[in-house]
């Protein structure tokens, strides 16, 4: 489910986050967790008399068991289907006639709810929340009819999309060994179609629990009145006898990998090249971060003004961490680095390969100059605090569950900016050795739609 606005859309937005050179990020934030295995994050910021509500679920695409290609995208829509006490839509009208915006998504490791709300009425919510948590309608017309509405989802967003899942489906596939991450995570038509009613209420029992889950609340709260409703709504719910997580590691790769992607739609060839990134939250991570805003963020970083600005080849090029599916801290596993375009079928991809890989190796070269680097760290401090205003809100209340859910230390939002600080020239020339050689990196080409046949005319006509 994309962004939708709902009857009442919110008319405030958090003011931006103003801060000094010499300031650094500090989001107050309480962490607990219950009897049951439930996370809970409160952040308590009365810029606006808004709330936001978030419930994530530790299983995504890339976890679902195999056989079941799209059953973790299928859940989230299964989640709108009605519970306990609320009909089917019922909390998205409850959500609608209280002036809020609210959606859900599934990600490679977690699906997530989230509702931004008028502060008055976070206790209605968060009674909503732990009411499908308790008890979702799991029955055969919701499980059929939201396997419907999937698979058309499928026919309009991929199979009949121009460019379909180019790169964010494509690339993932084609640069992964492991079917933990190289699955096609949308679905295919026929597992979602095989799906049965006993693996759906199999799969909620074991995943939509408690002890599999973060609640975050941010916004203009009491933090221990807010923490007593979450103990009186979520605390009786039981936990859930977890299965082992499946191995979702990545062989090195020691040998580039090229493919095509055939899009008959498609009006331009494209081009995609994707790196295998550095583990999650290492020095090198952070270091590849800021080489994401050198090479490839603004129209001042390296790829823009080499492949737009000189050379002509594009119009834009994008990408980065874990691009399209979120960003670069709201993952839990092995990412993509990748950069990709959309050219003219009168430039060979080779050509424009070639000048990618120019700006690339200058990199590999030498360590860049201070200037360089302090302007990528600006741009990165800038981007985080982006996130942090995001969606009313949102973006920081995703960072605080990411955070609790994969690292139980919700407190690493307050450490990044120290971290991307300790980044050096010789880290982004040690990075860029290692992560930006051909051997670890993907190249995808989508050749375009095929020019229709010439005819000439006869002669004398």
């Amino acid at each position: 489910m994309r962004h939708r606005t709902l009857i009442a859309a919110l008319a405030i937005a958090a003011a931006p986050l103003a801060a000094s050179a010499a300031e650094t990020l500090k989001i107050p934030f309480e962490y607990h967790k219950l009897d049951n295995g439930l996370k809970v994050v409160l952040s308590k910021d009365t810029t606006a008399p808004t709330a936001t509500v978030t419930v994530y679920y530790n299983i995504g695409f890339r976890n679902e068991p195999k056989g079941r290609t799209g059953f973790a995208h299928l859940f989230e829509h299964l989640m709108f289907q009605g519970s306990n006490n609320l009909g089917k839509m019922e909390f998205v009208k409850l959500i609608q006639k209280n002036g809020g915006v609210m959606n859900g998504s599934t990600r490679f490791d977690f699906t997530n709810y989230y509702q931004v709300v008028p502060a008055n009425t976070v206790e209605t919510v968060l009674w909503a929340e732990a009411d499908r948590m308790k008890g979702l309608a799991i029955d055969k017309d919701n499980l059929t009819n939201q396997q419907g509405v999937v698979k058309n989802e499928v026919k309009v967003n991929v199979l009949n999309q121009p460019y379909g899942g180019f790169p964010w489906i494509d690339m993932p596939m084609a640069a992964n060994t492991n079917w933990q991450n190289a699955h096609n995570f949308y679905g295919d038509l026929a597992e979602l179609d095989a799906a049965t009613l006993q693996d759906a209420k199999a799969f909620f029992e074991t995943y939509y629990a408690p002890n599999n889950a973060v609640v975050v609340v941010s916004g203009d709260i009491d933090p221990v009145q807010t923490l007593g409703w979450i103990r009186k709504y979520f605390g009786p719910i039981k936990s859930s006898v977890l299965p082992a997580r499946p191995d979702i590691s990545e062989p090195n790769q020691t040998e580039e990998k090229r493919g095509v992607k055939e899009y008959l739609e498609a009006p331009r060839p494209a081009l995609a090249v994707g790196y295998h990134a550095p583990k999650r939250m290492t020095a090198e991570y952070f270091a590849m971060a800021l080489i994401d805003q050198i090479l490839l963020q603004g129209k001042d970083s390296r790829l823009y003004q080499a492949l737009v600005q000189d050379k002509g080849f594009t119009d834009e090029v994008s990408g980065g961490i874990n691009a399209e599916l979120g960003n670069l801290f709201d993952i839990n596993g092995p990412t993509l680095f990748q950069a990709y375009l959309f050219h003219d079928k009168s430039t060979p991809a080779s050509t424009i390969l070639d000048a990618f890989d120019a700006e690339v190796e200058k990199l590999r070269a030498a360590p860049v100059d201070k200037a360089t680097l302090d302007l990528a760290k600006v741009k990165a401090r800038s981007w985080l605090y982006d996130q942090m205003e995001g969606f009313y809100g949102f973006g920081k209340a995703n960072l605080l569950a990411s955070f609790a859910l994969f690292d139980d230390d919700p407190g690493k939002i307050n450490t990044l900016e120290a971290e991307f600080e300790k980044v050096t020239p010789e880290l982004i020339q040690k990075t860029a050795q290692e992560y930006l050689r051909k051997t670890n990196r993907t190249i995808l080409t989508v050749p375009g739609k095929p020019e229709p046949p010439k005819v000439s005319k006869p002669v004398g006509f």
